[in-house]
């Protein structure tokens, strides 16, 4: 019954199959319409171009119908598409770390292209802003003079304190007119390198990127080879990385905004590379349950996937209202917690109290662990750019 719908120029007609799949050459049956090994047609049709184009739509509405069904599940069924995944119903939803990486790019696509539509010449209050620099001092040097009694205490004590504030203060200055000192001569505190060598790894590495700072503020050198030279400094790649980082330096002065764009631009590379650490915990506060390794980063995965749907689906509302993520950061703050403890309780089944104290709990791991992990990602960026 099923053969008789098919039609006889159709490319699954019966006369067109093989006895051996001509993919990866499975032994077949001409009852077989797919190859029982690898899953491709069983067909020795020549490719026509309207079977091309059959195949190229109906690939794409086949994955269109995975999108839709993991779009669905992943927004209103929390955990719940986790649980339908690791336990083998994968037929209608896309690969987690694909559908991952589909969004994240996705979304940054749609914002460049809002960003592009949005961007007006705007001047900057700060910028024309005429600074009365009189007040300025006149405000500082009240404050500075200013410094008030503690109620309650005797008045000897208040002396005290009095006297060892001013005391700190000329400490400070001595120590800016020493700098200043120091620094008269070049115009910045020249180390030479064999005095260099004998610091630790650690003191070379800033010791190395003030003084070339310095001199490259002062001279503004521009050629590394010939600074290095001025510096009696040796051209080693250290040395030129360190150099070359005042023009990155240089460029985020001037355009601080295109470096923010730049480091966001790599946040679903940092969240990708960070799944797999912020996975250990979930690995080791549910080792009594079935759950792998793997099953735990799916879990994450599709949670990051749902934070990137939720900024996708806040870009046009935010672009009208304003540019500053208002709506993303309410979605994302009101239903966040929620959606997070309801994926916990749906896919690890455990009772509520449980379930509550493990998301708090994690909620505070990945804080830490997302404030060391962005200060790495952030330092790297910087060197990169």
């Amino acid at each position: 019954m099923e053969e008789t719908s098919i039609k006889p120029s159709s490319r699954k007609a019966i006369k067109y199959r093989g006895v051996e799949c001509l993919n990866c050459a499975h032994p077949l049956d001409l009852s077989d319409r797919f190859c029982a090994y690898c899953g491709q047609l069983n067909t020795t049709k020549r490719l026509t171009l309207k079977d091309f184009f059959s195949e190229f739509i109906l690939s794409v509405f086949t994955y269109d119908s995975r999108f839709r069904h993991t779009l669905k599940d992943l927004l209103f069924k929390p955990g719940t598409i986790t649980r339908y995944y690791v336990d083998g119903k994968r037929f209608h939803y896309a690969n987690p770390f694909r559908f991952f990486l589909s969004a994240s790019i996705f979304y940054f696509i749609i914002l460049g292209a809002l960003s592009f539509f949005g961007t007006e010449e705007l001047d900057s209050p700060i910028v024309n802003m005429n600074v009365n620099e009189d007040a300025i001092v006149a405000i500082d040097n009240a404050l500075q003079d200013s410094i008030p009694n503690l109620k309650g205490v005797p008045a000897q004590f208040n002396d005290d304190i009095q006297t060892a504030i001013q005391e700190a203060k000329k400490e400070s200055k001595r120590k800016r007119e020493e700098n200043a000192t120091l620094k008269d001569s070049l115009g910045y505190k020249y180390t030479a390198q064999a005095d260099m060598d004998t610091l630790s790894n650690i003191s070379q590495f800033f010791k190395k990127f003030e003084l070339f700072r310095d001199f490259y503020e002062v001279t503004d050198i521009d050629n590394t080879a010939m600074a290095l030279d001025s510096l009696k400094y040796d051209k080693t790649r250290l040395n030129i990385w360190l150099y070359d980082k005042n023009y990155a330096i240089e460029r985020v002065e001037k355009d601080p905004l295109r470096f923010i764009n730049y480091m966001a631009s790599k946040t679903p590379f940092f969240l990708f590379f960070f799944a797999p650490f912020y996975a250990l915990f979930f690995w080791l506060i549910y080792s009594k349950k079935r759950a792998n390794y793997m099953e735990h980063l799916v879990f994450i995965f599709h949670i990051f996937s749902w934070i990137f749907v939720v900024l996708l689906l806040s870009l046009i509302p935010d672009f009208f209202i304003s540019n500053d993520n208002i709506v993303a950061a309410i979605l994302l703050t009101l239903i966040g917690p929620f959606y997070f403890y309801k994926a916990l309780r749906n896919f690890y089944k455990q009772n509520r109290v449980i379930t509550l104290i493990k998301f708090v709990f994690l909620n505070i791991v990945f804080m830490i662990s997302t404030s060391i992990f962005a200060l790495i990602f952030f330092a790297l960026t910087a060197a990169f750019y």
